[in-house]
């Protein structure tokens, strides 16, 4: 029992040490900027470099040009989208415009979202034509099969219907005529929330027939804003016949050039299905008509200059024959990951698994109940914080039994001290006989020395998925609660080396993070630090000091987590405590 105590102590160590080294030394690792990758050696073969200037993607189910041509000097997106004719989007949670020439969908901004808590701040820019700093847009389209035929492609400048904006009431019509017969139309429109419909219809007026494939593809240049966390995932994501791929990192999909090894893209077939790209509260991807086989990758596209990607597919081949036409549907989401919006279209609109681009971890089977409850004593209350007090107390009514009869042991533990203390003072230095003798004693009154890790066990699942709600849903984002604490998502703004505020000066510049340790923290370190005051001592004083050392490594620990996650278990020890202590008084133990 003695040993078993040990280790448990010894797990509980290392693993502090390695969640703390991980924050102090890791993770500032991944944010620093990497060094440019070298260029590859040059072939001996003549290469065609991509346009610069439109960021031409590359085609689906071909490999890129290797060595492309860097872009030139970006733009404004103000004066990108002045140059070129637009049909203008808006929507209830959606502003932008459709590029008529090339008809992309490049230019989006989310109405209901922005940069910062300010409501009166930029709304969050999702999608940005080519020529911009970052370029970022959805490109549906045809491609030619056998022999040549004309298509359009990002320079085709297409002719609409009307000039009225593209709203839930008011789709957009494109059409375009390649010359030799074939007239292709494109049809646009959108929901009141994030995604569009993109119905693809050719017309062949001509003698001869045609073979089309239908395609789509989303592309992003420049370095895409990754999270330096290891509990997230951001980069390309899909599901393929049932099953989701969103392990695949940015890094994976370019080439070696180190060593000059080719670009090998992520290829995958599937059945319907879902491609993009996903962010940590934004999400942009391609959802192909659900009975259709198609052929999907994620690539790099870039050069050595420039970041690029592309998640693309390729359906079936399909033949225009004369006086006849063909057409293909496609939908395509862009948008906020809202929880309940992608369960709704995963149910009404069978968007396969759309839920799990929310990166709900391992344990979703735990961290999405504690969501969808959180979420419902929100839409009663209107405070995630109070929601995240009641989930707390309804955790602590459902292990009531079993924190029940680890406090009436540790009561027995507590009882036990003056009669473990005089063991110490008998045995002295021989500590094989004090624990023999400590470990009868506990067997006689039927005490259990591992009783107090119990309720700290019990708290570790509910814990680490509170953490990714917290970290992952953007229901979370910018949620407040009273007092300072303006964005639950985000650690406590104040720091004990200001005075909480009270002095005028910002001393994030000058002190390291683990130093900005906040009110809340110090209010979890308090009832954590009361908390083993009710508890007994471990019969070894190493032990007994490691324990009583924890709440101050918790308070450091937790200095830089998000505010809601501290007051949950400032919360939870509050409510431990009360519960511990009538336990305690009625056994006379307190």
């Amino acid at each position: 029992m003695e040993d078993q105590q040990k280790n448990l102590f010894l797990v509980i160590a290392l693993t502090l040490a390695i969640i703390i080294g991980f924050q102090v030394f890791v993770e500032p690792y991944f944010q620093k900027p990497k060094p440019p990758q070298p260029q590859p050696a040059q072939s001996s073969q003549t290469t065609t470099p991509a346009t610069p200037s439109t960021a031409t993607p590359a085609t689906p189910g071909s490999a890129p040009t290797p060595g492309a041509a860097a872009a030139p000097s970006a733009k404004t997106r103000a004066e990108v989208l002045a140059g070129s004719p637009r049909i203008a989007i808006d929507t209830p949670r959606l502003h932008g415009s459709i590029a008529l020439v090339g008809a992309r969908l490049d230019d989006l901004t989310l109405a209901t979202y922005h940069e910062t808590i300010d409501p009166k701040s930029p709304e969050i820019v999702l999608l940005s034509p080519s020529g911009t700093e970052a370029p970022y847009f959805i490109e549906t389209g045809w491609t030619a099969t056998g022999k040549s035929v004309p298509v359009p492609g990002a320079e085709t400048r297409w002719t609409a219907a009307d000039t009225g904006a593209l709203t839930p009431e008011h789709p957009v019509v494109l059409t375009w005529s390649n010359g030799q017969g074939l007239t292709f139309s494109r049809k646009i429109a959108v929901d009141a929330n994030y995604v569009f419909t993109v119905s693809q219809t050719v017309a062949n007026a001509g003698t001869e027939p045609a073979t089309l494939t239908p395609y789509g593809l989303v592309s992003r240049a420049g370095k895409p804003p990754v999270s330096p966390s290891y509990l997230l995932h951001e980069g390309p994501i899909g599901v393929f016949d049932g099953t989701l791929k969103d392990g695949i990192k940015y890094a994976e999909l370019k080439p070696d050039y180190a060593d000059h090894k080719p670009d090998v893209p992520q290829k995958f077939t599937s059945t319907g299905g879902w491609l993009g790209f996903t962010d940590k509260y934004w999400l942009t991807v391609l959802i192909p008509d659900q009975s259709e086989k198609l052929a999907a990758s994620f690539r790099w596209t870039g050069d050595p200059q420039t970041e690029r990607y592309q998640a693309d597919f390729l359906g079936d081949p399909q033949t225009v024959p004369p006086g006849g036409s063909i057409s293909t549907t496609d939908r395509a989401f862009a948008g906020a990951k809202e929880v309940k919006l992608l369960d709704h279209y995963e149910q009404n609109l069978g968007f396969p698994k759309f839920d799990r681009a929310i990166d709900f971890g391992w344990f979703y089977w735990i961290t999405k109940p504690i969501f969808l409850t959180l979420d419902f004593f929100y839409s009663k209350i209107g405070n995630f914080g109070i929601s995240i007090m009641l989930l707390t107390l309804l955790i602590k009514v459902i292990f009531f039994p079993l924190a029940n009869r680890s406090y009436r042991a540790m009561s027995k533990m507590k009882l036990l001290q003056p009669e473990i203390q005089k063991l110490r003072e008998k045995f002295g230095d021989d500590k094989a006989k004090l624990n023999q003798e400590v470990m009868a004693l506990y067997k006689r009154v039927g005490a259990n020395p591992m009783a107090g890790c119990l309720p700290i066990f019990i708290q570790i699942p509910v814990f680490f998925s509170l953490y990714k709600v917290l970290y992952v849903t953007i229901e979370m984002r910018h949620a407040p609660f009273y007092g300072w604490i303006h964005d639950l998502s985000v650690p406590d703004p104040t720091t004990w080396l200001n005075l909480f505020g009270l002095l005028p000066y910002n001393p994030a510049p000058y002190a390291p993070a683990l130093l900005m340790l906040g009110a809340w923290p110090l209010i979890m370190g308090c009832t954590m630090f009361l908390q083993q005051k009710l508890n007994p001592a471990p019969a070894d004083p190493v032990q007994a000091k490691m324990m009583m050392a924890l709440p101050l490594v918790f308070t450091f620990m937790l200095g830089q987590f998000p505010a809601g996650l501290v007051i949950y278990w400032s919360w939870n020890n509050t409510l431990s405590i009360l519960q511990q202590w009538v336990i305690m008084h009625r056994a006379g133990a307190a």
